[in-house]
């Protein structure tokens, strides 16, 4: 098969424009560029199209790619949705249940705004560690000594270490119940608005979703709770995958067919490979790095984020080209976002 590039999104606004301008993501501005590159250089396709060539069907055009857009944010039905349309465009979109369904707001993203809304990382970080060390004598939780040595340095993604550490710690380092309280409780201090309200500002719900699928845009899932799944014993991943596939039958209004599993954080393991494909899933999208060559392991697909790709058209404007990207099958790595 020719190669096929899968694009990953978050974030699509008015960033200068908006409460937080500090959001790691695309400016419409970027965004439209960067679809006048791929409509130069590639032919998009969808992830129905990818299943069928999985299977020995129909191949992929040639210079195949697929725009997903993860998380569920509103800027996917207000912002990208109506620009794909435009230029007769598909995309596949992966909202967690928990949050179309309103009023959770993810911890992920709580720790995107807070530091959004912080202008100095650096004493955010040193509160970070005085929030860990005031829940020391309730646990047993690694020294400041112990975190920074493993979780402080920059990211590949391009965030800063004192900003990767603070995503590492409040992300996966520490027990889930320690990060939790420690991002609510900063969430409070820094960004202060009542996480329901904040929410229903930031996610799409299931009513848009139906109405995307309507327009020919693709749902799939990305898990219920938005957990790392490779964090979690075998009973705890099939619950979480048939709540995701609830979710998409509801979105669908029936068993979604050829379904899509959009690992959260791209984190999965064998055990998550197996219970997807037990569930009907048709392929599987991580967070690793690279363009698929072939398709003999259609549960276990690389992508490029949108920092991969030029941000105009022609691309001439920048000093490299997707294909000089060192995008050598390395096994695959959840990145903190």
């Amino acid at each position: 098969m020719s190669a096929l590039t899968i694009v990953m999104y978050h974030y699509v606004r008015d960033l200068a424009r908006s409460r937080y301008p500090g959001i790691k993501g695309r400016t419409i501005e970027e965004f439209e560029g960067q679809l006048d590159y791929v409509q130069r250089h590639y032919t998009v396709t969808t992830t129905r199209a990818v299943a069928e060539a999985s299977r020995g069907g129909r191949p992929l055009p040639p210079n195949a790619c697929v725009l997903t857009f993860d998380d569920g944010f509103i800027d996917h039905y207000t912002v990208v949705v109506p620009r794909l349309l435009a230029r007769g465009l598909s995309g596949s979109f992966y909202p967690p249940a928990v949050v179309a369904n309103g009023g959770r707001l993810l911890d992920v993203h709580k720790i995107h705004f807070i530091l959004a809304a912080t202008g100095e990382h650096l004493a955010l970080a040193d509160r970070v560690i005085e929030l860990i060390d005031a829940r020391r004598r309730d646990i047993d939780l690694p020294t400041p000594e112990t975190l920074k040595s493993e979780h402080w340095r920059a990211s590949p993604v391009g965030d800063r270490a004192e900003t990767a550490f603070i995503k590492r710690v409040l992300q996966a380092a520490l027990p889930l119940a320690i990060r939790s309280g420690i991002v609510q409780s900063l969430f409070e201090e820094r960004v202060g608005v009542d996480e329901a309200v904040f929410a229903r500002e930031l996610y799409m719900d299931v009513g848009q979703l139906r109405s995307m699928v309507r327009s020919g845009m693709e749902i799939g899932g990305h898990g219920a709770e938005h957990i790392w799944l490779d964090q979690i014993a075998a009973d705890e991943q099939r619950r979480e995958i048939a709540a995701t596939c609830a979710f998409l039958a509801e979105v669908h209004g029936g068993v979604a067919v050829d379904w899509v599993m959009c690992y959260p954080y791209g984190a999965h393991d064998e055990t998550t490979r197996r219970l997807v494909a037990d569930a009907g899933a048709a392929l599987g999208l991580t967070t690793e790095k690279g363009i698929v060559r072939d398709l003999g392991a259609p549960l276990w697909l690389p992508r490029l984020d949108t920092n991969d790709l030029p941000l105009r058209g022609d691309a001439a404007t920048v000093a490299w080209t997707i294909e000089a990207l060192n995008l050598s099958g390395a096994a695959p790595v959840a990145a903190a976002r």
